[in-house]
């Protein structure tokens, strides 16, 4: 790194940084970044970063980074790190990760730990949720209105209910993609939805369930389980489609669908 790129930044009070691909040079890049602003006061980061052996949690950024911005006083914040599969030995719980921000005191976190096909990710941020994208979150998370987000990914190994996709509805009032990842067919799980309310997300304009069993798509297309009034992009598995619409009935001509055969 030249010496230009290692000068401090002593003038600098506001520094927000926001990344929507996911990263691997957090540690070579990032964190000798924020350490040349050593007057920053407010500091927004907004990171995905791969190819992890260990999560990132506060432990790590207290001492990484805040600890070279002594005037710091608002700091704002959505890192999500991964560990690859063949790496995943043992890794923090949530309440773990929790704990890891006792001693920054100036900031609420909330963590989501979530499992898939290649690896375990945790997403880790600070409240209120102030980012508009939520990506690969699994079916358990933090029970809060999540009102700035439109952009939602889905992907977990377990098969999903019909409840998961009601209290979609009631914490993500606002999001319009919808992405769905999950293999696993919903017919071993109990689904009592016509004793449940009827799911309607009333801003969802894009739906992704290409990577999805059809289970799910039945989910979507029934409008007895779920109302998607504003629905115009729908993409998904060409023969899957076929043989839901002709259970379901689903007229899906008013519906612009990309598939996939």
């Amino acid at each position: 790194m030249n010496q230009y790129l290692m000068d401090s930044l002593p003038n600098l009070k506001c520094f927000s940084l926001k990344c929507y691909y996911e990263i691997k040079q957090y540690d070579s890049k990032i964190l000798p970044l924020i350490r040349r602003m050593p007057k920053l006061e407010e500091l927004t980061l907004n990171i995905m970063i791969e190819n992890r052996t260990k999560f990132v949690e506060g432990i790590q950024i207290n001492n990484q980074s805040l600890a070279y911005m002594p005037q710091i006083c608002k700091f704002t914040f959505y890192i999500s790190s991964k560990i690859e599969q063949h790496h995943l030995v043992s890794y923090l719980s949530n309440e773990d990760i929790h704990k890891t921000f006792n001693n920054i005191g100036y900031v609420q976190v909330a963590c989501i730990l979530n499992n898939s096909y290649s690896g375990a990710t945790c997403h880790m941020f600070s409240l209120p949720f102030a980012f508009d994208s939520l990506r690969l979150i699994g079916k358990k998370f933090t029970p809060i209105v999540f009102s700035h987000v439109i952009n939602l990914e889905v992907h977990d190994i377990a098969s999903i209910k019909h409840d998961f996709f009601l209290r979609v509805a009631r914490f993500f009032p606002l999001f319009k993609p919808f992405h769905i990842i999950n293999f696993t067919s919903q017919s071993h799980i109990s689904n009592d939805y016509q004793l449940d309310s009827i799911v309607e997300y009333p801003y969802l304009i894009s739906l992704h369930l290409g990577k999805s069993h059809i289970d799910y798509m039945e989910q979507f297309l029934n409008e007895t389980k779920t109302r998607l009034p504003r629905l115009t992009e729908l993409m998904i598995d060409y023969d899957q489609l076929t043989i839901v619409t002709g259970r379901t009935g689903r007229n899906t001509r008013s519906t612009r669908t990309r598939t996939r055969g």
